[in-house]
């Protein structure tokens, strides 16, 4: 067995571990064991037969004597064993919320239902509420939650589709021996939340390598130049072949709206734009590159973030003269981490340990902003602890050579008062201001609270301004235009939330802030070192909104970041 079939194995062990409950640590080892697998560069017959499993992160002695039987046996007894105790259509139901195992395991004797089709058709004809320890309210609770299944059945977060591509591609490459396989879609412009992963080749066999790819469950649409499966956690590939990789890249990469609008340019011009190639007078021509494509339609080539048929083709007119979108933000013009977090608060590494990796990658400047009192459950620090960690603040300075700003998370308190009084607020390097509770007051309310914090004199950053949690808490509802203008006649930046698991705010609301003038952060919302990758999301999300270095004001020196956001009114 190869790698992906092995790592298809632990996989499927951790769901069904989870769905028994069993250890969620004992689950979950299983889960990143797989992904260590896929990830592997080395041989995988080579590491078992040396014995070298454990030296592979993430697999320690148990877990390698498990994928040394899946490897020698073809199958983990487990696995089998999990499968004869648990009832059928388990997998497929534990993903409606609210159903437990117990429950599952009631509807599955009563009822015979092993699928979420069947449940909902058994709700609706009102047969669940008559199993004993069901009832009407559990009966609607359960429409509910496959209500939102239904909803987010098919999404998933680009962080775990960008991972899933980036092995998928992996495998293609290696399989077929060509590094003309990539990813495009909704992936490639980097939208927060993706349906399907969308992939192009430019050799048919590409196909047949999908087809072969451990994890593939069924294939749905088959052609010699498309093809539709859907892996085992659920996820939809489609994958297009075209002789002409350039141009099926692009076309596969851009919106709808924004490939619609080339073709018609290319039209125009005397073109025909197509997925197999770019073509004048009936003949294709040889093209290599996508930027060949935009150069003869005479355009500026446009970043994938931005290929939405928004405003991106009027910025390429008038970046012309200045090298297309040569100023637009990049993850090498940020100097400065911030809105990171510590174990003063609920980071799960010191200050000079988030000093330190901010260092090592190349960082001139991070900004220690821990929570405020407010936020009890994140261990909010009083005055008497935060002086604390001022001190330790100025020990760590004095053995790095990043410079170390004292900060705060401040909740935006019901009232839209900051969370700690003003003669601590002015001792403060930089000021986060966020919305930690409450979420659910009304527009009304929310607005207010939000406009009083907006006018406070100390200048604050909106941090994870909405208050999003992607797939799983929709943004606070206020008059969001409203306290863009006042925070343009203010003293407040807006973060760019770079934590994928809330990419907050989004380009409709960053681009409304930029028509205003308004200037922004990129922050990781750091809570471990590990956490610094997430600058690499909130870059991409400041680019979808066309966001340029000159308006990042950590793309500053240390001296003018400190100037621009100093909190003293």
């Amino acid at each position: 067995m190869d790698k992906f079939e092995i790592a298809n194995n632990l996989r499927e062990a951790g769901l069904l571990l989870t769905i028994a409950g069993e250890n969620r640590y004992k689950a979950r080892a299983y889960l990143n064991g797989a992904r260590s697998l896929e990830s592997l560069s080395e041989d995988i017959d080579r590491v078992i037969e040396q014995k070298k499993l454990q030296s592979i992160p993430g697999i320690g002695k148990a877990l390698a004597a498990n994928i040394e039987e899946i490897y020698t046996t073809g199958e983990l007894r487990m696995i089998k064993q999990l499968r004869e105790e648990l009832p059928p259509g388990v997998v497929e139901l534990s993903q409606v919320q609210g159903l437990t195992l117990k429950r599952i395991q009631s509807l599955t004797d009563a009822l015979k239902i092993q699928t979420v089709d069947e449940l909902e058709a058994a709700c609706r004809q009102n047969r669940v509420q008559q199993v004993s320890g069901f009832g009407e309210k559990i009966e609607l609770t359960i429409l509910r939650s496959i209500e939102s299944y239904r909803k987010h059945a098919r999404k998933m977060l680009l962080l775990q589709a960008r991972s899933t591509a980036s092995t998928l591609v992996e495998y293609l490459r290696r399989a077929l021996r060509s590094k003309k396989i990539d990813v495009a879609g909704a992936i490639r412009r980097w939208h927060e939340v993706v349906e399907t992963i969308e992939l192009v080749a430019d050799e048919s066999i590409a196909i047949d390598a999908l087809e072969k790819y451990p994890l593939v469950t069924r294939v749905t649409e088959k052609s010699d130049t498309q093809c539709e499966a859907w892996l085992a956690e659920g996820e939809l590939v489609q994958l297009t072949v075209s002789p002409c990789f350039a141009t099926a890249l692009l076309v596969q990469t851009g919106a709808p709206e924004h490939v619609d609008r080339l073709t018609k340019i290319a039209r125009e011009k005397g073109y025909k734009l197509a997925v197999d190639g770019l073509y004048k007078e009936g003949r294709r021509l040889a093209i290599d590159s996508e930027e060949q494509i935009y150069e003869a339609l005479g355009l500026q080539y446009v970043p994938p973030e931005l290929r939405e048929d928004l405003d991106e083709f009027k910025l390429s007119s008038n970046y012309k003269t200045d090298g297309g979108f040569r100023d637009l933000l990049q993850i090498d013009h940020i100097q400065g981490m911030t809105h990171c977090h510590t174990t003063y608060s609920d980071g799960i590494h010191s200050v000079k340990e988030m000093a330190l990796a901010a260092q090592n990658l190349g960082m001139h400047y991070l900004t220690i902003t821990d929570h405020s009192p407010a936020a009890h459950y994140a261990k909010g620090l009083d005055i008497d602890r935060l002086k604390k960690q001022w001190e330790e603040i100025d020990k760590v300075q004095q053995e790095v050579k990043i410079k170390l700003l004292k900060g705060t998370e401040s909740d935006i308190l019901a009232d839209g008062q900051l969370d700690y009084p003003d003669h601590v607020l002015e001792q403060f390097d930089v000021i986060i201001a966020s919305i930690h509770a409450r979420f659910k007051l009304d527009f009304a309310g929310m607005t207010k609270r939000l406009l009083r914090c907006m006018r406070d004199k100390h200048f604050k950053i909106w941090g994870h301004p909405l208050g999003r949690l992607l797939l799983r808490r929709e943004p606070i509802d206020c008059d969001v235009e409203r306290i863009l203008d006042v925070i343009a006649e203010s003293n407040a930046a807006i973060e760019i939330n770079g934590d994928p698991y809330r990419l907050d705010m989004e380009p409709r609301w960053l681009r409304e802030a930029r028509k205003r003038g308004i200037k922004f952060v990129v922050s990781t919302d750091a809570h471990s070192t590990r956490d610094y990758r997430s600058l690499l999301f909130g870059v991409h999300q400041a680019r979808r909104a066309g966001i340029t270095k000159s308006e990042v004001l950590n793309t500053r020196s240390v001296a003018e970041f400190c100037e621009a956001v100093r909190p003293v009114g």
